[in-house]
């Protein structure tokens, strides 16, 4: 890391340390998660800056095969090594499986992306990735396990879920974020963080309160008289233990706001998965190794079958930037970078977090939410006058 940067993050040097060195810390990757409009990329894209004026420049990694434009400077793009448009053409596929199939491409080399941040790790610090749009892409398919299992078992991993602040204000809303964030959780069994962004909208302190207090929340949910109500009503008592070990942190992509809190819980999770998380993935590779080996094996060779043998214009095929220029024939003649498209053939980007943020904004307050926050005042304002 450049000098200069942040104290927290250097190893301190004292007589004691540098007879009996300490091994350099390895770099902390962050698989940045989040549904369609919660501000995923743009949050990357605030972070990205933040660190830079911290003199911590991050490694970053798009892993998004249909974004038009990122507004990032990616050190790997997906884009660069996958053709997407040309894969949706070979299989026949739409948007959602044409992204599929790119990312089970892209896990079949990602070996190679392994290498790059471990060359890189001494100079980034932290290693930020990009996810697709469509979370469940990512989250649930055989590429987004391949890829996170990867990462967790060389370098220490932290999970970040990136929620839209201002379209969870209706209780039911919140607790699906609140369940989709829960299974994500255990799915990765990693450090977790909850990111609630645009804060600048709406603050996000009113989500805290209904983390912590069930009364509280239970009162919000009383507005609704849906028959979701009734399940979100049950469902809040099973996200109770959840709660107590989560990790939020409100943040603002757009002004910034949240970031030093932001980094301070990364420290924290890193720290976590160093003591409880990286003994686990050691004792994986000491008692298990050639077991997983094999199994990671027949799940990539399992991704190459699924491929199937397709030709492609050669035509389409140039050097690759950041993978190795050998390209084997079969299906990994789709690796390769995009080609170029004519503009009639461009495809709407497959991630929305650039939302109108007025629009937003004019969304932001649910009628049970107004309620909510109409009692809390008759409450502060009942206080004071005792």
């Amino acid at each position: 890391m450049e000098a200069g940067a942040e104290s927290s993050l250097d190893v301190g040097l004292d007589p004691a340390a540098c007879r009996n060195p300490k091994p350099q810390p390895s770099a902390v990757c962050l698989i940045v998660l989040g549904m369609a409009g919660s501000g995923k990329t743009t949050f990357v894209q605030r972070l990205t800056s933040h660190l830079h004026s911290k003199r911590a420049p991050p490694y970053l990694i798009n892993l998004d095969p249909a974004v038009h434009e990122i507004p990032f400077p990616a050190n790997i793009d997906i884009r660069d090594t996958v053709n997407y448009k040309e894969v949706m053409k070979q299989y026949g596929l739409g948007p959602n499986g044409g992204i599929v199939t790119a990312l089970n491409l892209f896990a079949t080399r990602f070996d190679q992306v392994m290498k790059f941040i471990e060359k890189r790790q001494q100079d980034c610090r932290f290693v930020l990735i990009d996810t697709p749009g469509q979370i469940e892409v990512f989250t649930w398919s055989a590429s987004g396990t391949i890829i996170t299992e990867a990462l967790a078992s060389t370098f220490s991993t932290v999970v970040v879920y990136v929620m839209d602040t201002s379209r969870s204000t209706n209780p039911v809303t919140f607790m699906s974020n609140m369940l989709y964030a829960c299974s994500i959780l255990y799915k990765t069994r990693l450090p977790f963080i909850v990111i609630m962004n645009k804060i600048d909208i709406v603050d996000h302190h009113f989500a805290v309160e209904w983390m912590k207090d069930f009364e509280t929340f239970q009162d919000a949910l009383n507005q609704e008289t849906t028959f979701a109500s009734n399940l979100t009503r049950s469902m809040s008592l099973v996200l109770d233990e959840f709660y107590s070990k989560l990790r939020v942190v409100g943040v603002s992509a757009v002004d910034g706001s949240g970031m030093d809190d932001f980094l301070q819980q990364v420290t924290e999770a890193a720290a976590e998965y160093e003591t409880e998380y990286r003994p686990h993935y050691e004792r994986l590779r000491q008692d298990l190794a050639e077991a997983e080996v094999k199994k990671r094996e027949e799940q990539l060779e399992q991704l190459r079958k699924d491929m199937g043998d397709v030709a492609m214009d050669s035509s389409h095929v140039h050097a690759s930037v950041d993978m190795e220029r050998d390209v084997e024939p079969g299906p990994s003649a789709l690796i390769l970078t995009r080609g170029i498209t004519d503009e009639e053939d461009e495809e709407v980007d497959s991630d929305t977090d650039d939302l109108d943020h007025q629009k937003a904004e004019d969304q932001s307050e649910e009628p049970a939410f107004r309620r909510y926050l109409e009692k809390r005042k008759c409450r502060k304002h009942t206080a004071a006058n005792e």
